[in-house]
């Protein structure tokens, strides 16, 4: 079936090629003359953002209520157009079948990339096992901006309780965000984290079932938390994974270039950010900075193989020792 669009198309070419009227080329194309005259109206912005504005504030009304509320204001807009922007902003709620645990109410709005830290948090779960195949959890949480792993908690048990500690424990070392997005785990939808977000003014922001691509912050952080420690240790027991998971952690902050941040480590970006408000475009770090050098490298090939040129320019190099001659290919890529 052709759309109205191509039939106006249609209507375009058959009257610039052949002399025929507009009554005419309609009733060839089967397309009614009002519909090929039509010309959208130009987007009203301020509309679609007072949408949103209203969406929030009346979290449970749907577009019709909101076509009310609109007009109540002054706008001059039939419900038609309001269906269309409100599907368009994805501010519907989905409704939750019944016999089934009801998730907090999340804000229907779309949050934009962090600028600041402590802007937005996210955290999720990671699972792994111990040599003796029992298996342990860890609760993962991180910044947005920074990409700072702000704690890995480990244990056998990590119910609703345990996450409530370990965001207290951030809050009482003076760091809480503005925002946390998280899944809707039995954990994060717990009526313990609800009523300590309340308390705190933390939005909680749950992402749509079945989408972990809207959390990608925290799911790319498992995957090289899984690449680069689960997969590479062997853990004895719970102390054990303790401190390996702990000394991994120090090392993804202190010592591990990250791309997105333009090489820089988590640390060095936040205090690149903490000095000139600016993150991986600052030049703060002293021209004799080096990897192998300032963070604590050992110099004699342990630690990374590539060293990082402090000059911005995001080239790197290999280095080979007279005892190996033929060194094997070592890959540039840092992540």
């Amino acid at each position: 079936m052709v759309s109205p669009r191509l039939r106006k198309q249609a209507v375009v070419v058959m009257r610039s090629e052949v002399a025929v009227s507009e009554r005419r080329a309609c009733g060839l194309i089967q397309i009614h003359r009002g519909t090929y005259r039509y010309r959208r109206r130009p987007e009203d912005v301020q509309l679609r953002v007072r949408l949103r504005e209203l969406a929030e504030e009346r979290r449970r009304f749907g577009y019709r209520r909101l076509q009310v509320l609109l007009v109540r204001e002054g706008w001059v807009v039939n419900h038609k157009r309001i269906y269309r922007l409100y599907v368009e902003e994805k501010l519907g709620i989905r409704r939750k079948l019944r016999g089934r645990r009801r998730a907090p109410a999340a804000a229907r709005l779309v949050l934009v990339p962090p600028t600041e830290p402590d802007q937005v948090w996210t955290m999720d779960f990671t699972q792994d096992t111990f040599a003796s195949g029992r298996r342990f959890r860890t609760l993962n949480l991180m910044d947005g901006c920074t990409r700072e792993s702000l704690e890995i908690e480990v244990d056998t048990s990590l119910p609703g309780l345990r996450v409530v500690r370990v965001l207290e424990g951030r809050k009482q070392q003076g760091r809480k965000p503005k925002h946390m997005i998280i899944d809707n785990g039995t954990e994060f939808t717990s009526q313990v984290v609800d009523r300590w977000a309340y308390e705190n003014g933390v939005q909680l922001h749950f992402i749509t079932p079945g989408r972990p691509m809207e959390n990608g912050y925290i799911e790319s952080f498992n995957g090289k938390f899984r690449d680069e420690c689960l997969n590479e240790n062997w853990f004895l027991d719970l102390a054990d994974a303790r401190r390996k998971i702990g000394d991994w952690k120090w090392d993804y902050n202190h010592v591990r270039p990250h791309s997105a941040l333009g090489y820089l480590t988590p640390m060095e970006f936040a205090k690149a950010w903490a000095v000139t408000g600016r993150g991986k475009d600052a030049r703060w770090k002293s021209p004799k900075a080096d990897f192998s050098t300032e963070l604590g490298n050992p110099a004699g090939g342990a630690g990374f193989p590539l060293s990082h040129r402090p000059d911005g320019c995001g080239c790197v190099t290999t280095t080979t020792t007279s005892e190996n001659p033929n060194p094997e290919k070592v890959s540039s890529s840092l992540d």
